[in-house]
C-alpha cells in the first residue's frame, strides 16, 4: 500500500495472481527454478520475492538490470507512448533521482524536505509526479544512513506515466 500500491490499488494482487500462475504452469512441475524480473519495476520485484517466500515456493527470483538507452533513458515499452520532445523531456526524471541521491550523498537528511524539492522541480517543469522518493532497498521503508539506498519515482510527462530507479550502495 506504499508507492507503486497507493497509486494503482489492486496491481500487485493482480501481478501476484498472474505470476503465481505462470510458475504453476511453468515452473513448479520442474520442481522449481529460476525467474527474473527487471530491477526497473523495483516494487514488483520485491513483491514478488516476498510473495515467493511466503509461499515457500521453489523457485528463485533474478534481478535484472534496468536496460537504459545512450542517452540514460529507461527503457520501456511506455516510451512508445512519447513524442520526441517528450523522449527528452523524459531524461529529467531519472535526472532528478540522480540530484535526490546527490543531496543524500551531500549530507542532507531531512528527507521530506529533499523528496519534496524534487516533486517540485517536476511540476515545474510540467511533469504531475505521484512520488520522488529515497528507500531502503531491502524493504522500501524511508532512507537511513548506512544501508543500501534506492531512489525511485513516478510521474506522468503528458499521457504517459513513467517510472523509474537508481539504486545507491555503500
Amino acid at each position: 500500500d506504499i508507492l507503486e500500491g497507493q497509486f494503482r490499488p489492486g496491481f500487485f494482487t493482480g501481478v501476484c495472481t498472474v505470476v503465481m500462475k505462470l510458475f504453476a504452469a511453468v515452473l513448479l512441475p520442474c520442481g522449481g527454478g529460476v525467474a527474473v524480473f527487471g530491477k526497473k519495476d523495483y516494487q514488483q520485484l520485491m513483491v514478488l520475492r516476498q510473495m515467493v517466500r511466503q509461499m515457500a515456493l521453489p523457485v528463485e527470483i533474478m534481478a535484472g538490470d534496468t536496460g537504459r538507452a545512450d542517452d540514460g533513458l529507461a527503457l520501456s515499452s511506455r516510451n512508445g507512448y512519447l513524442s520526441e520532445a517528450e523522449k527528452a523531456e523524459a531524461l529529467r526524471l531519472s535526472r532528478t533521482l540522480k540530484a535526490l541521491i546527490d543531496r543524500w550523498q551531500a549530507g542532507a537528511r531531512d528527507l521530506d524536505r529533499i523528496e519534496g524539492e524534487a516533486m517540485q522541480a517536476l511540476r515545474d517543469a510540467g511533469w504531475l509526479p505521484d512520488y520522488v522518493t529515497l528507500r531502503c532497498q531491502r524493504d522500501l521503508s524511508p532512507a537511513v544512513e548506512g544501508v543500501p539506498l534506492v531512489a525511485l519515482a513516478a510521474a506522468k510527462l503528458g499521457s504517459t506515466r513513467l517510472i523509474d530507479n537508481l539504486e545507491l550502495a555503500y
